[in-house]
């Protein structure tokens, strides 16, 4: 359970900043208590280029700028920008370099990260390095004199391993490298990869911070203020900003994420101390059990464990699939992090865009299912896998 003996405290006064910070009611001249929703695409000018704060939506708008605010409190952090997407937020960050430039990531990251990487960044002349972070070795070897960036997830999707974000970030400090923490999987609830030396922490809000499914949306925060300014230039140049709707849906939702990633992580365990004693299971990966490989790094650097977990299924692509087709309480469907349990066949879905060659060293098999756990009953959630693996 998240915060637990071991772990790392959990942050003081999270819930309090999350209900309250930027959102003093006397801000706004009506005096909401509810930060308002402002739609306007644009601001009047007392005179031309003479405005009081807000210029033009795609610039800045009230309520995006409140989130983002927000975000970066959360964080732990000076500054905080949104997007249209997770990818969103990626496209910016690499918006920062240049033709001929390298970025170093882990091999085991979300598959639209490697196509955004290895498909579209490759067409602007930016060269990425997968390697893995495990041993560290790895990294120092795959630093060149034009490497700019590294990227990391941790803990990974889909294998959930768990990397260093302390050590990763003191080598790129010795090569004045960028560090781009991907904090997605435990959220600023959990993980404060600023606090650990990363330079931008980045998020798909559509998943645990937003945790509705029912808004698509990214993010990013920093203590590095040049970094920020570059990074707001490009929001703004590259137009790839969010709605204020669904800004004031995430501002809402923050307000429970305390809340709600403390059930994940709760219902998560559970369901993967069930599926590690399971006969028809080869292996569960989840980071709050001791038999995963990085249990105790993954103690020092976090405050618990989200909502994921990861198996392997004994058999083959067909047993995989009519497990999946199966279940009852969990949805068979793409995205995570949201209040209902979610399963889905990374090889064939989140992952497909991922080589084949590259998810066989990745370990990305026919049998692997990724889970993520919801917000039920975990006597219900465990009694639809029961009766799933019954099928098979």
């Amino acid at each position: 359970m998240a915060g637990e003996e071991g772990y790392l405290p959990l942050p003081k006064g999270f819930s309090t900043h999350a209900i309250h910070h930027d959102q003093e009611p006397e801000k706004w001249d009506s005096m909401a208590v509810v930060t308002p929703l402002v739609t306007s695409t644009t601001f009047k000018q007392y005179g031309p280029a003479d405005f009081k704060k807000y210029e033009y939506g795609r610039s800045a708008n009230p309520t995006r700028e409140v989130l983002e605010n927000l975000l970066a409190k959360l964080d732990n952090g000076k500054h905080g920008l949104c997007f249209a997407s997770g990818l969103g937020a990626q496209s910016a960050i690499l918006g920062l370099l240049k033709s001929g430039e390298n970025v170093i990531s882990g091999d085991d990251i979300y598959g639209g990260t490697n196509r955004l990487f290895s498909k579209v960044a490759t067409r602007f002349g930016i060269e990425t390095t997968f390697v893995d972070f495990l041993d560290l070795s790895n990294l120092e070897k795959a630093i060149k004199s034009n490497t700019k960036m590294i990227w990391i997830e941790t803990p990974t999707n889909p294998t959930l391993k768990v990397f260093d974000i302390k050590a990763v970030s003191e080598i790129a400090k010795k090569h004045n490298i960028i560090l781009a923490v991907d904090n997605t999987f435990l959220t600023s609830y959990l993980q404060r990869p600023l606090d650990l030396g990363a330079d931008i922490t980045v998020y798909s809000l559509t998943k645990y911070m937003n945790g509705h499914s029912d808004v698509i949306m990214g993010a990013l925060t920093t203590n590095n203020t040049k970094l920020w300014e570059e990074l707001k230039f490009l929001q703004n140049s590259m137009g790839i900003i969010p709605s204020p709707f669904d800004c004031y849906q995430v501002i809402r939702s923050l307000k429970t994420l305390s809340l709600r990633m403390q059930q994940h992580g709760k219902n998560s365990l559970a369901v993967a101390k069930y599926l590690e004693a399971h006969p028809k299971i080869e292996k569960v990966l989840h980071p709050g059990l001791p038999t995963h490989p990085q249990h105790e790094l993954s103690k020092k650097q976090t405050s618990g464990y989200c909502g994921m977990v990861t198996l392997y299924l004994k058999g083959n692509l067909d047993h995989s699939k009519k497990f999946l087709q199966s279940l009852k309480v969990f949805t068979l469907a793409e995205s995570l992090g949201g209040y209902e349990s979610l399963a889905e066949l990374p090889c064939v879905m989140t992952h497909a865009s991922v080589p084949e060659e590259q998810r066989k060293i990745l370990n990305i098999s026919d049998t692997l299912v990724r889970l993520s756990v919801g917000l039920e009953d975990i006597e219900d959630t465990i009694g639809d896998l029961e009766q799933a693996l019954k099928q098979i």
